[in-house]
C-alpha cells in the first residue's frame, strides 16, 4: 500500500495540468521572440496570466512570474524595502520563506502574536498600529497556516495597514487553489503564489504585485516580467499552473468533499480515546489539512511508523535539509512543548479518497497502540 497525504508539502499533479504541459513542451518558440512561434508562445503566456490572474482577483498586468513562492516572498520583501519600508512585521507561525528573509533584510524584525486557536492576534495588530510611530511598516501575514491549514484574516489585516499608510505583504502559498482568496479584497500590496500546492508543477509560482506597489527586479538581465523579474519564463510550468488553478475552481464540490474526507478521520482518531489533539479545529480550516498531537509519541517516530505502513505524512512544513523539526506553529499558539515536538501533519487534496482517509486512521491508531505499549519509542519530554 502507498498512500499520499502530504498536499501540503506537494500536490500530485493534476491531469489538466499534465496536459497543458505537455502541449507547452510540444510548441516552440520563446515568449520574447518576435516571430509566429514566438508570439504564439506569448499568447500562450499572457492567457495564463490572465486566468491566473482572474482566480486571484487580481489584475493580469500585476501578475509577475518566479520560480515558486519562495522567490515571491523574497521579492515582496525586497520591493517593499526598496519602497521605503523601516520594519517588519510578521506573524509568529509564517514560513521560513517569510522569515528567513525577513531576518536578512536588515530591517527590524517584530513578531506579530497568535491566539491559541491558531489565529494572528488582529487586537494585538491594531494595538500596535494605534500606537503609531514614524517608521513604515512592512505587515506580512500568510492567507492561511500551512501546519494547522487555519484561514487568516487577510482582509482585516489589509484594512488596518493600509488605513495606518503601510506596506501589506499575505503568503498565498497555501490557500491558492483550496480556498477563496481575493487578492483585490485584501487590500494587500503583495501576494505570493506556487504551483505544486494546488496540483501544478514544482519550480513555478507568482508574486501578485498591486499597482501602487513598486517591484525592483533582484533578478536582472532582461526585459521580462516588464523588467520587474528577468530571465525566460518557465512557459510549460506556467501553463501547468494556469491550469491547475482552472481545475480546482472549476469543481465547485471539491472543497467539500476533502474536507468531509479529513473530518471522517479526526472523528475516527478522537473516538479511539487516543490522547489526541487536533490544532485549529475551532478556527476556520483549509478543507484538507489536519494538525495532530499525540503527547509522548515523537513527530519523527509517527513519522517513520507511518510510512513503513504506506502512508506519506509529514511533521509540519517541509524542510530543506528532509528533517523533521518541533513546531513552531504550535509553540506560537502555547500549545507546550509536549504537543510542539509530537506534531503531525496529514493533508489532503483532489486525488484523496474516503478509502485513503479510512486506511489511515487504522494505521494511526494501531501505531499509536504500539508505540504505547513500547516505552523506548514513546519521548522524554
Amino acid at each position: 500500500m502507498s498512500v499520499y497525504l502530504d498536499h501540503n508539502a506537494s500536490a500530485p499533479l493534476r491531469p489538466e495540468a499534465r496536459a497543458a504541459i505537455t502541449a507547452a513542451l510540444d510548441a516552440c518558440g520563446n515568449p520574447s521572440s518576435v516571430h509566429r512561434d514566438g508570439r504564439a508562445a506569448r499568447a500562450r503566456l499572457e492567457t495564463a496570466r490572465g486566468a491566473i490572474a482572474r482566480a486571484m482577483t487580481a489584475r493580469a498586468e500585476d501578475v509577475i512570474f518566479t520560480s515558486g513562492g519562495t522567490e515571491a516572498n523574497n521579492l515582496a520583501i525586497a520591493a517593499a524595502k526598496a519602497a521605503g519600508a523601516q520594519r517588519i512585521i510578521h506573524a509568529a507561525f509564517e514560513h521560513d520563506a517569510v522569515i528567513a528573509p525577513a531576518a536578512a533584510s536588515d530591517l527590524p524584525v517584530e513578531i506579530w502574536p497568535v491566539r491559541s486557536t491558531g489565529v494572528a492576534d488582529l487586537d494585538w495588530l491594531e494595538d500596535r498600529l494605534a500606537r503609531g510611530g514614524d517608521e513604515r511598516l512592512l505587515i506580512v501575514l500568510m492567507a492561511a497556516n500551512n501546519e494547522t491549514g487555519v484561514i487568516q484574516p487577510v482582509a482585516e489585516a489589509g484594512r488596518m495597514a493600509r488605513e495606518a499608510g503601510h506596506y501589506f505583504h499575505v503568503d498565498a502559498v497555501q490557500i491558492a487553489g483550496k480556498a477563496p482568496f481575493d487578492f483585490a479584497g485584501s487590500l494587500a500590496h503583495f501576494a505570493a503564489l506556487s504551483a505544486h500546492k494546488c496540483g501544478g508543477p514544482m519550480g513555478v509560482g507568482a508574486l501578485i504585485a498591486a499597482c501602487d506597489a513598486g517591484v525592483n527586479a533582484q533578478i536582472r538581465g532582461g526585459g521580462q516580467e516588464s523588467f520587474r523579474r528577468a530571465g525566460t519564463q518557465n512557459l510549460p510550468g506556467i501553463a501547468g499552473f494556469a491550469a491547475a488553478l482552472d481545475a480546482a475552481l472549476a469543481d465547485r464540490d471539491e472543497p467539500a468533499r476533502i474536507a468531509a474526507i479529513r473530518d471522517a478521520m479526526e472523528a475516527r482518531l478522537l473516538e479511539a480515546g487516543a490522547n489526541v489533539t487536533v490544532w485549529g479545529a475551532d478556527a476556520p480550516r483549509l478543507p484538507g489539512t489536519s494538525c495532530l498531537s499525540a503527547p509522548g509519541w515523537l513527530s519523527e517516530i509517527q513519522v517513520i511508523a507511518l510510512d513503513l505502513a504506506g502512508f506519506a505524512v509529514s511533521a509540519g512544513a517541509a524542510c530543506s535539509s528532509g528533517k523533521v523539526r518541533r513546531s513552531k506553529v504550535l509553540d506560537a499558539m502555547g500549545a507546550g512543548a509536549e504537543h510542539a515536538q509530537c506534531a503531525l501533519r496529514v493533508s489532503y487534496g483532489w486525488s484523496s479518497t474516503m478509502d485513503e482517509a479510512e486506511a489511515f486512521a487504522s494505521a494511526w491508531i494501531a501505531a499509536h497502540a504500539k508505540a504505547s505499549s513500547a516505552p523506548a519509542l514513546r519521548a522524554a519530554i
